[in-house]
């Protein structure tokens, strides 16, 4: 057992930094937040307090001020017990090997313990005062752990040393107030001496505290040190841009991150490209851009893109104009190889790419992409007939969908396919209808994505997902944990949200089944399970769904007990289901529900399909079997109409009716006849309320 003074020594801040080669952009704010979090860890660990943590980095700095950081760890007071003292001693008064092995453990002699009475028995006890460690003997550790437990997938080794970094590191600062940490990482040594800007600032900046750190990196240093600062510099100045065009430059936030992760000092300055480049469809512009120059686009009043960019140099050049004219011979070639794809790939229709699909594999087992495509046409066409939607048109679509996957510019950037799949299929005088499912089919994409707008866009969704879910599904590789690799759960989920946005009131189950079999037909062996495992593992999806949306777990799971084959449905159960839980009345009515399907569970035998009305003789079952009838008419079309929100209020008001049976009426009566009528009565009452959901699931306990 161990107790902790607290000392009263002086706080300080203490700044670390790691010099280095450019680290890799897309990586930087991970691993500064990586670095953060084990120095936390560390300190943490160390028993060590502070008052905050403050990240810095840039692409040649990794670094971070630990702000009010205690300047030693606290004394602690050391107490351990040891055996009894009846244990410790033989009869002669010898130390047993209990006591021996107890002494030696604390590393003392026998002689230096203590006796005291714990628990009603004499123990042997070792105290002993510790002092807390020097914090400025500590650092070096807690770095030293903090780095060689970043993220990095593959490390580099630079000149003739065996230390492995991210990139090559060339200084290291490590302050703890005035005084340097005497250590060495990397093969190098610590000290005070930190590096501004490559080209501006042509000195070593000496730091003579942490507090220093960021102002110093500034001027003279010409660097925004703080990532998140720098980030609102560069958005500011590349805003400023488009106000100087009277428009406005796009800000993609995935680019807006990996330019700040690329400079230190930030210019933006406007370029501007040829104007025939504009007949090119203004998504393979900003992927070029994007991509291969890290530039910004540029939209007039009416959304429609112009023949301007943005660019974000690291340096503020004495002669701008000249850094601009070099960005716009580097981006000319580039937009001419995207005007160049969209040419040649019009050469050929899209329906003539069917057969070069069959050369790409979808999946080992499952067969070649032209095969999937025939697939999802099928169960699209088929889809769209139970939905009353045009088949022909998702039949087409389906085919057409996964063609400009062998095209140049797919190639090229394939964040383009579907995208230019609709613009070919526009150029190939296909329907409308045809051209925008085909960009929709990958919808939604991401949490929060949006729907597909049009049907057959919605159908063919709805399919292609389905054909992957099942198909995996049949070969056995369905997600386990917390591995997903084909993205099933997200594909599941996305099927879910169109059928319910889209008000398509497809039976899901029949789907998958068709799927399946389309599988089969294929030479496939799927195993019997294999459909309804599908099925439960698609419905599943809807309680992060419901849990995002604050609907209880209790709500869905009465909804789940049922589980309704056309999601729709599924959904607007809940929906019901939500609302009822709200009245007054629903938690005794789910209290009724469960005493009554605990009753029914225990019953052996069959129970009478009827109720006999002349074996009624008391006056609260006789009320409520008559509140039963009424309730059974007035309700039935609305269940029908799946008004169930209304149908669930309605039977809201049986609430007094049985209260008053539980309480006045002996269900299991000694009379046999009387007491299974009584048992059909309930059985009535559940099978009533069962028309749209377990409602026994709302009673908690």
């Amino acid at each position: 057992m161990t107790h902790t003074q607290e000392n009263k020594t002086t706080d300080k801040d203490f700044l670390v930094e790691i010099g280095c080669a450019e680290l890799p952009p897309k990586a930087l704010r991970g691993l500064s937040e990586a670095f953060i979090t084990g120095l936390q860890s560390g300190l943490d660990g160390a028993g060590l307090s502070y008052a905050a943590i403050r990240p810095f980095t840039s692409p040649r700095r990794l670094a971070a001020r630990v702000e009010g950081l205690s300047a030693k760890q606290a004394d602690t007071n050391i107490e351990r017990f040891g055996p009894a003292v009846k244990a410790a001693y033989d009869k002669d008064g010898n130390p047993t090997p209990a006591a021996s092995g107890f002494a030696r453990s604390c590393g003392v002699d026998i002689a230096a313990l203590a006796t005291v009475e714990k628990d009603g028995v004499e123990k042997l006890v070792f105290r002993a005062d510790k002092a807390g460690e020097e914090t400025a003997t500590l650092l070096p550790g807690i770095v030293a752990s903090a780095l060689a437990k970043l993220p990095i997938p593959r490390k580099m080794r630079w000149g003739s040393t065996r230390d492995e970094f991210v990139r090559p590191v060339y200084w290291l600062v490590m302050l703890f107030g005035d005084d340097v940490i005497d250590t060495e990482l990397f093969g190098i040594k610590s000290g005070r001496t930190t590096h501004g800007h490559r080209f501006h600032c042509g000195k070593d900046i000496t730091l003579t505290s942490p507090a220093q750190y960021e102002g110093q990196l500034l001027n003279p240093g010409y660097v925004i040190a703080d990532y998140d600062a720098r980030k609102r510099k560069v958005r500011e100045l590349v805003e400023a841009q488009g106000v100087a065009l009277n428009a406005e430059v796009r800000i993609d936030e995935d680019l807006l991150e990996e330019v700040t992760s690329m400079v230190e000092w930030p210019v933006a300055l406007t370029g501007r490209f040829d104007d025939h480049f504009l007949s090119v469809p203004p998504e393979a512009l900003i992927s070029s851009m994007k991509n291969h120059q890290k530039t910004f686009y540029v939209l007039d009043k009416d959304a429609q893109m112009l023949p301007y960019f943005v660019a974000v140099a690291n340096l503020d050049s004495k002669d701008p104009a000249q850094v601009i004219a070099g960005n716009e011979r580097v981006i000319r070639p580039r937009l001419a190889d995207a005007a160049f794809f969209f040419e040649s790939d019009r050469k050929q229709t899209l329906a003539s790419r069917l057969e070069q699909l069959g050369t790409i594999v979808f999946q080992q087992q499952l067969g070649t992409v032209e095969q999937k495509s025939r697939r999802v046409a099928a169960l699209a066409a088929s889809i769209a007939k139970s939905l009353s939607i045009e088949p022909a048109h998702c039949e087409r679509a389906a085919l057409l969908g996964k063609c400009d996957l062998v095209s140049h510019m797919v190639a090229e950037f394939p964040e383009l396919q579907g995208i230019m799949g609709h613009y070919y299929a526009l150029h190939d005088n296909e329907s409308p209808e045809v051209a925008q499912a085909i960009t929709e089919q990958y919808q939604p994409r991401f949490a929060g994505d949006a729907v597909p707008a049009s049907a057959t866009g919605a159908v063919l969704a709805v399919a292609e997902k389905l054909d992957t879910i099942c198909g995996l599904f049949a070969i056995g590789q369905p997600p386990t944990g917390s591995k997903d690799p084909f993205a099933l759960r997200r594909a599941a989920l996305g099927v879910l949200r169109i059928l319910v946005v889209k008000s398509l009131d497809l039976d899901l189950q029949n789907a998958i089944n068709e799927a399946l079999a389309a599988y089969t037909s294929q030479g496939l062996t799927v195993p019997d399970d294999t459909s309804i495992r599908i099925f439960e593992f698609m419905l599943e999806r809807f309680r992060a769904w419901y849990t995002a949306e604050g609907v209880s777990a209790e709500v869905f799971q009465a909804v789940m007990e049922l589980k309704p084959a056309k999601p729709l449905d599924f959904a607007l159960r809940v929906a019901a289901v939500q609302q009822f839980s709200s009245l007054p009345e629903s938690g005794a009515l789910a209290a009724a529900n469960k005493r009554v399907s605990n009753i029914l569970q225990k019953q052996e035998g069959d129970i009478a399909d009827t109720i006999d009305k002349s074996l009624l003789t008391e006056s609260a079952e006789i009320a409520l079997a008559e509140q039963l009838d009424r309730l059974a008419q007035t309700v039935a079309p609305m269940f029908r109409q799946r008004d169930y929100t209304k149908g669930l209020e309605a039977l809201a008001g049986m609430r007094s009716v049985v209260d008053t049976f539980f309480d006045d009426v002996l269900v299991m009566d000694d009379d046999s006849a009387v007491r299974q009528n009584r048992l059909a009565l309930l059985r009535e009452l559940r099978t009533l309320f069962l028309h749209v959901a377990d409602i026994s699931c709302l009673h908690k306990a």
